[in-house]
C-alpha cells in the first residue's frame, strides 16, 4: 500500500499543476494529530470557559453539543472537498479551483488574517501569563510576557523549519497529554463530586441568575466557547501534500477529530462544572479551571494542570505555524503575493518551506508588537482586544466561503474510488452546513456587543481588495498569476 499511495499522491500533484516539493511523512495517526492540537479543546476551555460561565452559569455547558453537531456538518464537507482537492493552501486553493482565484484569494486572505492573529493572542495573552506563572515570574508584567512569547515563537519556527515530522511528533504526544490532562482531570473531579457532592447533579442546569428572555440575549455569549473552540480542523486539509494517502487519511482525520474533541470536551466541560465550589466565585476568575482544580485537588495537581494546558498550547502553536507557512508558499506558488519568487522556494534538505514559515512567523510577532504596545503605553488596548474578538468570526467566514463554493460546483467534480463521499446525503448535508455557518456568524455578529469586532472584519476584507485592486488583479489579467478553475 505504501508504494501504490506515494505514486498517487505524486499523481494528485501533477494533476493540479504542481511538482511534489514539500515531504510525505504524515500518516493517519499523525494527520489526526494535527486537527486534534489544532482544535485544542484544553486551550479553548481554558480560555473561554469563565466567559461562558459569566453568562449563562453552569447551563452554558449545554450549548456545546449545539457547536458540536454544526462543526461536524462543516467538517463533512470540509472531509470530502479535502479528498477532490488535497493542496497546501485549503481554503485559498478550494476557493481558488471551484470559483476563481479572485474569490480564493478572498477566502484564503481571511483564513491567513486568522491565523496570524491567533498565534498573537494565543501565546501573549494567555500563553506567556501561564509559562510566567510557572517560572515564578509575574504575569501582569508586558515585557516578561513578550520575551517568553519570542522564545515560544522562535522555538516553534526551528521546530518548524526542521522537518514536518518532528512537527508531527510533538503534536501526537499532545493528543495524549491533552485527553490525560482536560480529560483525565474532569473525570477526577467528577468522582471527587460524587464521593462528596457540594450540590446536586441539577446543578448543571443553572443559569446563574439568568432568567426569561435573557437567556436568549445570553446565548450568543455563552455559546462562544464551542463556536470558539470547535475550529481549525481543516488545516489538516492545508496539510494534504505532506500526507500519506492523502485522499483517504486527510477525512479520516478531519471528521475523527471533532468527533473525539466534542465528545472529550464534554466529558470535561461536565466534569469542571459540576464540580465548581462557588459560582460567583468562580465565574469571577480570570483562571477558572485552575481554581476548581485546586480547590478540590490541592497545588500539586494545579501546577501539573497548568503545565498540560501550556503543553497543548505550545503544540497548537506548532502546527498553526505549519499550516500557516502552507498557506503563504500555497498563494506565492501560484504569484498572488509580493516576493512570490522568493516565498515559494522549498529547502531541498528538509523539504520545508522556510521562507514561508518565517514570513508566517514574522505576521504574527507584528500583532504580538501591537499588543505589547498597547499594554505598555496603555493605548490601543481596546483595539487589539477586538482584534482578537474577531478571531472568533473570521474561521466562519472561511467556512460560509468555502461551503457555499462547494454547494455551488460540487456537480462538476467526479466521486474518486475508495475516497470519502457524502453520496445523497451531500446536498443535504451541505444547505444545513451553510445554515449553521450563518447562524454562527449571526451570534458572533448581531449583538451590539460584538459591533466593533465586526469592524476588524471590514478592515480585514478591505485590505485584501486593496492588494488585489492594485496589484492582484493586473498579474490575473496578463496570465502571471492564479489557477484554472474547475471544468464544467
Amino acid at each position: 500500500m505504501s508504494e501504490q499511495a506515494s505514486l498517487a499522491d505524486e499523481a494528485i500533484n501533477q494533476s493540479f499543476g504542481y511538482k511534489q516539493e514539500l515531504r510525505r511523512a504524515l500518516k493517519l495517526f499523525s494527520l489526526y494529530a494535527v486537527a486534534f492540537s489544532i482544535i485544542s479543546i484544553t486551550t479553548g476551555l481554558f480560555a473561554n470557559y469563565g466567559f461562558g460561565l459569566a453568562h449563562l452559569g453552569a447551563a452554558m455547558i449545554w450549548l456545546w453539543p449545539v457547536a458540536a453537531v454544526g462543526q461536524m456538518l462543516i467538517a463533512l464537507v470540509v472531509a470530502e472537498l479535502g479528498t477532490r482537492i488535497p493542496l497546501a493552501g485549503y481554503s485559498y486553493q478550494w476557493g481558488a479551483r471551484l470559483v476563481n482565484t479572485t474569490y480564493g484569494w478572498f477566502t484564503g486572505f481571511v483564513g491567513l488574517c486568522y491565523l496570524a492573529v491567533g498565534a498573537a493572542a494565543i501565546n501573549f495573552v494567555v500563553e506567556a501569563p501561564i509559562i510566567a506563572t510557572i517560572l515564578n515570574l509575574d504575569p501582569s508584567n508586558p515585557t516578561t510576557n513578550l520575551v517568553i512569547t519570542l522564545v515560544v515563537f522562535a522555538a516553534v519556527l526551528a521546530i518548524n523549519i526542521i522537518s514536518i515530522a518532528l512537527a508531527s511528533r510533538i503534536n501526537n504526544i499532545a493528543v495524549f497529554a491533552e485527553i490525560a490532562g482536560m480529560v483525565g482531570f474532569g473525570l477526577i473531579l467528577f468522582v471527587l463530586w460524587a464521593i462528596k457532592p457540594n450540590h446536586p447533579i441539577t446543578f448543571l442546569g443553572d443559569t446563574g441568575g439568568v432568567h426569561g428572555f435573557d437567556i436568549i440575549a445570553a446565548l450568543p455569549f455563552a455559546a462562544l466557547m464551542g463556536i470558539f473552540t470547535l475550529v481549525g480542523f481543516e488545516l489538516a486539509a492545508d496539510l494534504g501534500e505532506e500526507a500519506v494517502a492523502a485522499r483517504i487519511t486527510v477525512p479520516k482525520a478531519v471528521i475523527w477529530s471533532v468527533a473525539s474533541s466534542a465528545i472529550l470536551g464534554m466529558v470535561a466541560l461536565i466534569g469542571f462544572t459540576i464540580a465548581i465550589p462557588d459560582l460567583r466565585t468562580i465565574s469571577a476568575s480570570p483562571v477558572p479551571l485552575v481554581d476548581i482544580v485546586q480547590y478540590w485537588m490541592g497545588d500539586g495537581a494545579r501546577d501539573v494542570f497548568v503545565v498540560i494546558v501550556a503543553f497543548a498550547i505550545f503544540a497548537l502553536d506548532v502546527i498553526g505555524l505549519a499550516a500557516t507557512g502552507r498557506l503563504i508558499f500555497s498563494f506565492a506558488r501560484d504569484n498572488i503575493l509580493p516576493f512570490s519568487s522568493q516565498l515559494r522556494k522549498v529547502n531541498p534538505r528538509t523539504q520545508t518551506p522556510i521562507r514561508a514559515l518565517v514570513t508566517a512567523s514574522s505576521l504574527g510577532l507584528v500583532f504580538v508588537a501591537w499588543g505589547y504596545v498597547s499594554s505598555v503605553t496603555g493605548k490601543g488596548g481596546d483595539a487589539f482586544l477586538l482584534l482578537i474578538t474577531a478571531t472568533a468570526t473570521l474561521p466562519f467566514i472561511v467556512y460560509f466561503l468555502t461551503v457555499l463554493a462547494y454547494v455551488m460546483r460540487r456537480h462538476r467534480m467526479d466521486k474518486l474510488p475508495e475516497a470519502f463521499d457524502l453520496g445523497v446525503w451531500a446536498r443535504p448535508v451541505m444547505i444545513a452546513a451553510l445554515v449553521w455557518t450563518l447562524i454562527a456568524l449571526g451570534a458572533l455578529m448581531i449583538p451590539e456587543a460584538f459591533w466593533h469586532a465586526d469592524l476588524v472584519v471590514v478592515i480585514v476584507l478591505a485590505v485584501a481588495a486593496l492588494w488585489y485592486f492594485a496589484v492582484l488583479r493586473g498579474r490575473l489579467a496578463r496570465g502571471e498569476a492564479g489557477v484554472e478553475q474547475l471544468r464544467p
